[in-house]
């Protein structure tokens, strides 16, 4: 049934060698971040001589509370580990913005308003469409020079092994190389409801459920979600992968999402 899983590879496998962790959707949540990126240390540091990756699979703005502070803290990574930080659709929000201000109201309406206030520019009225220029020249006048290169710098996809990791999914029946990058930020339903070999196994961000999806099973996934809502459940989760093992690293959930 699955492509993946022939006789001369019966696991699913990372690199030899090699740990990787992908965190799911941050938003605004460096207090969370923070919390995994020492439990990500904890867990690497029981491999020594392996090669360490780090991948965030963006939406690192808007919703919680400190977008700068994540963007901050992303920007200097744990030690000896590569980092791969991908595009989510909030950060192409934030981006379309910044380049076309009286696209804005998109952006105000899922976020936006708490990024501003993260780098010290709140609107007070609200999102005001003959004020779009002026609201982006606020913005870009607090915006760190280093910050916009790491949102102008992000990648659409990256693959490591037997895993493809990117922000919302891809296009069922499209070659993984022949993807469409607004797919692979925005792409919902036809992703989640599809039970096709993907060629990797996808590993994404911006469906949000309380626990990792593997689906369509634990044992043979072609998609494996880990956005469990940070901003809101208080959890932030990171799939770890060494070899054919896959396990979780999590900051402790809000009880009423348990």
């Amino acid at each position: 049934m699955f492509g993946l899983f022939r006789k001369k590879r019966k696991f699913v496998q990372a690199p030899p060698r090699t740990c990787v962790y992908a965190i799911g959707d941050i938003h605004g949540r460096a207090d969370l971040l923070q919390q995994v990126l020492v439990r990500i240390e904890d867990h690497a540091a029981r491999y020594a001589g392996f090669r360490k990756v780090l991948i965030t699979l963006g939406d690192y703005v808007d919703r919680g509370p400190d977008s700068r502070a994540v963007i901050e803290r992303l920007l200097s990574p744990p030690p000896d580990f590569e980092t791969i930080h991908l595009m989510g659709n909030h950060e192409d929000l934030m981006l379309r913005f910044l380049s076309q201000p009286a696209d804005g109201a998109v952006w105000f309406q899922n976020g936006g308003l708490a990024t501003m206030e993260s780098y010290g520019a709140p609107l007070e009225g609200g999102w005001v469409i003959d004020e779009a220029k002026q609201i982006r020249d606020r913005l870009a006048a607090v915006l760190p020079p280093e910050h916009l290169a790491f949102l102008r710098g992000l990648r659409a996809q990256h693959a490591e092994g037997d895993y493809l990791f990117v922000h919302a999914g891809v296009r069922p029946g499209v070659p993984l190389g022949r993807q469409d990058q607004d797919d692979l930020m925005w792409i919902r339903d036809e992703f989640l409801r599809s039970t096709r070999d993907h060629g990797k196994v996808v590993v994404h961000g911006h469906s949000v459920a309380f626990k990792p999806e593997e689906y369509p099973s634990a044992e043979r996934p072609s998609r494996i979600g880990i956005d469990t809502g940070a901003y809101a459940t208080n959890r932030l989760t990171c799939l770890a992968l060494v070899g054919a093992m896959r396990s979780w690293i999590y900051t402790e959930p809000d009880p009423r999402f348990a």
